[in-house]
C-alpha cells in the first residue's frame, strides 16, 4: 500500500489550537481538519471508509451504487508546517495523501494483487494568506495496482474560506484541475458546506450540508463526449470519539449524485444509467 513520505522531520513545539488544510485525492477540494497540537509540525492524519459503490465526479469510477461489491478506501497523509504567522498558526503547509481502494475482484481483474483497484497520490503546497482563507496548489498521480484503469497526472488549483460570520458560514470551495498526462481535458467544481451543531459541547457532534457542482469541460469524462455537468447535495453527520490520542471523527454521509443526460449514459454497460445515483460512505478519520 504507497503512502506519501515526508523527508523533513517535524520538531514539537508548544501545543495550541490549530487547524490543518486538507485536499481530497480525487477532486482537489480543500477541507480544514482539527488537530490535538497545533504545537507540532508534522500532522499525520490516516482515514478509513466504507462506500455502496465508488463514484468520481459524478460518474462510475469502478464499482457500481449496489452492495455486492462494497468498496473499501484507506488513505494516510498529512500536512508539514512550514511557517507560522504572528499567533503561532502555521500558514504555509506541505501537503499529502494517499487513497487507496480496495474490493472483491471480478473475473477479469486477474493482476495481482487482485483487490488493490485504485492508488491515488497527491502531494500539493498549501497556503493561508488571510484568516479563515486556504489556497492549495496540488499534483495528484492516480494509478490502478491491479491494472483495471490506465494512470493519470491532474494539477490543480484549489481554495477554501471558513469563518465564523457572513459568507464564511457557508464555506464555500472551489477547485479546477487539468489533466496534464492520460486522458485529457478540464474539470471544475464550487460548492458549500455549511454546518451547524447538534449539541451544546464544544466537541459534540454537527451536522453539515455539502452542494456541490462540478463541470467536465471538452471531453473530460471520455473522448467525444463534450461537456458535462453534475451535481450533489444531501446530509453529512460528523462526531468526534476518542480514539488512540488522536483528534478522531466518525462521519456518515448521504449524498445524491444528479447526472446530465449524457453523462448518466456514459456508465453503460458498467454501471446505472440513472440520472439520480443515492451515494452513502460510512468513515473514521484519526488525526494528530
Amino acid at each position: 500500500m504507497a503512502a506519501i513520505l515526508f523527508a523533513i522531520v517535524a520538531v514539537a513545539g508548544p501545543a495550541r489550537a490549530q487547524s490543518i488544510p486538507f485536499a481530497d485525492t480525487e477532486d482537489a477540494t480543500l477541507s480544514e481538519i482539527d488537530v490535538k497540537d497545533g504545537g507540532r509540525n508534522w500532522h499525520p492524519v490516516v482515514t478509513l471508509d466504507i462506500r455502496n459503490g465508488d463514484y468520481a465526479r459524478g460518474a462510475l469510477d469502478d464499482d457500481d451504487a449496489a452492495l455486492d461489491r462494497v468498496p473499501v478506501h484507506v488513505a494516510f497523509g498529512g500536512a508539514l508546517v512550514l511557517r507560522r504567522g504572528r499567533d503561532g498558526s502555521g500558514d504555509l503547509f506541505v501537503i499529502g495523501q494517499s487513497s487507496n481502494g480496495f474490493h472483491a475482484p471480478r473475473a477479469d481483474e486477474r493482476v495481482a494483487p487482485r483487490a488493490w483497484y485504485e492508488s491515488n497520490n497527491l502531494l500539493g503546497l498549501a497556503w493561508r494568506p488571510a484568516d479563515g482563507l486556504t489556497t492549495a496548489a496540488t499534483y495528484t498521480i492516480k494509478t490502478s495496482p491491479n491494472g483495471v484503469a490506465s494512470t493519470t497526472h491532474e494539477a490543480s488549483l484549489s481554495i477554501l474560506y471558513t469563518a465564523d460570520r457572513g459568507l464564511g458560514r457557508l464555506k464555500p470551495r472551489a477547485a479546477i484541475t487539468r489533466r496534464t498526462q492520460g486522458e485529457g481535458g478540464l474539470y471544475t467544481i464550487a460548492g458549500i458546506s455549511p454546518s451547524f451543531t447538534l449539541s451544546g459541547r464544544e466537541e459534540g457532534p454537527s451536522l453539515s450540508v455539502p452542494v456541490l457542482v462540478g463541470v467536465g469541460w471538452n471531453g473530460f469524462y471520455a473522448e467525444g463526449s463534450g461537456t458535462r455537468v453534475y451535481g450533489s447535495g444531501g446530509l453529512s453527520m460528523a462526531y468526534p470519539i476518542k480514539l488512540g490520542g488522536s483528534a478522531a471523527t466518525l462521519q456518515a454521509d448521504i449524498l445524491a449524485l444528479v447526472r446530465d443526460d449524457r453523462l448518466r449514459r456514459l456508465d453503460a454497460p458498467g454501471g446505472t444509467t440513472a440520472a439520480v445515483v443515492p451515494h452513502a460512505t460510512i468513515s473514521l478519520m484519526l488525526a494528530w
